[in-house]
């Protein structure tokens, strides 16, 4: 069904962002006054459809958490295992972060097909997960908060297709489908406690449908001109 994601998935460590304004710390100063959520860590999982703007917005709130570690989900996942890759990112991360110790995975090469050299990751204070299937009801236990972003899925497949190009429009109808089955059997946005909207100026974080009443219910940021994340 999937035939080659070398393109799709080539543009997923985005160089950060030096970008002013005060809106994206207040987020990160939120998320680092969390508690721990898996063992000393707090995990925030980034979601949302494929082409919806996660990976760049995750290297911008990474950069105002002072550089916090970012794992990406697409060196995770790979071509026989688009989305049923719980085990091995449970194993090389979950578990090891939960015990407070180094975890080690192997990123998925998709140009070559194979699993990588292991990678260290530390279980740093904030630790961002950001992929398509971030909030998954396995992972949500683990997490100290869920971000969706709020983007149709039309729209986010539109940017994600031309983004990459006609070459990998096969490769695009078969994600697509499996993206489809995935989010109708285990779907993350009713469960994300802040939606991260797109607008002109840069970024708006609202409170999400999963939202504690007490807590992120509260919690609306919107970038204007003095405030640019």
């Amino acid at each position: 069904m999937v035939q080659d994601a070398t393109t799709l998935f080539r543009r997923k460590h985005p160089a950060p962002l030096h970008i002013p304004g005060n809106a994206i710390h207040d987020l990160a100063a939120r998320l680092r006054g969390l508690p721990p959520s898996l063992g000393p860590v707090r995990l925030i999982g980034v979601d949302g459809h494929a082409g919806s703007g996660k990976s760049t917005f995750a290297a911008r709130l990474a950069l105002a958490l002072g550089g916090a570690p970012v794992l990406h989900l697409d060196d995770i996942a790979s071509h026989e295992r688009l989305f049923a890759w719980t085990d091995r990112l449970t194993a090389q991360v979950i578990d090891p972060l939960g015990r407070g110790e180094n975890a080690h995975y192997t990123p998925y090469d998709w140009r070559a097909r194979a699993f990588g050299v292991p990678r260290p990751l530390a279980p740093a204070p904030v630790v961002l997960l950001e992929g398509v299937g971030a909030g998954r009801r396995a992972l949500r236990p683990h997490l100290a908060r869920l971000l969706w972003m709020e983007l149709p899925p039309t729209e986010s497949w539109r940017r994600g297709r031309l983004r990459d190009g006609p070459e990998q429009r096969e490769f695009w109808d078969g994600w697509v489908a499996a993206e489809r089955a995935h989010f109708a059997a285990d779907p993350s946005r009713p469960h994300a406690d802040l939606l991260v909207l797109r607008i002109h100026e840069g970024y708006e974080v609202l409170p999400g449908p999963g939202a504690a009443p007490a807590a992120d219910r509260k919690v609306t940021e919107r970038e204007g001109p003095p405030a640019m994340w």
